[in-house]
């Protein structure tokens, strides 16, 4: 699994989830914090739609954690203050890194959960959402 898909699972997943998937990894292997989980800045780069250039538009607090699993470094931001949801989002990078993770199919399964409740979530909203075209027909 590549890492900008394993992070965008994790981002979603609850503090509890990760923690289950990160226990065994703790429990089997060697854990050294290198960088204790902590809050910091970090820009928001978005692209401008009509002449597609970059440009900043704001800061966001993030909280990040690097730490060493079997001399195997891992690093994990995420958006807010969930310093114990990032030590764990780190201690699974570690592993994946190390190539020692086994929960990859727990992974698929939060991964099928959250997209379904996406998609549920956008049925509710398209429900509420107005045609336009379809009032101004009505008009005159």
């Amino acid at each position: 699994m590549d890492k900008k898909r394993l992070f965008r699972i994790m981002a979603k997943a609850s503090d509890e989830e990760i923690r289950e998937l990160a226990s065994d990894i703790i429990a089997d292997h060697t854990v050294m914090v290198i960088k204790e989980p902590a809050k910091t800045l970090a820009m928001i780069k978005m692209q401008e739609p009509v002449k597609e250039s970059l440009f900043y538009i704001g800061e966001v607090i993030v909280c990040e954690a690097v730490v060493m699993v079997d001399g195997t470094r891992g690093m994990a931001v995420t958006m807010g203050d969930h310093f114990e949801k990032v030590y764990h989002m780190a201690v699974i990078d570690a592993a994946c890194n190390q190539g020692i993770f086994a929960g990859e199919k727990r992974l698929m399964e939060l991964e099928e959960q959250q997209i379904t409740r996406e998609e549920k979530e956008n049925a509710m909203h398209l429900k509420t959402m107005v045609n336009f075209q379809s009032m101004d027909s009505e008009v005159g």
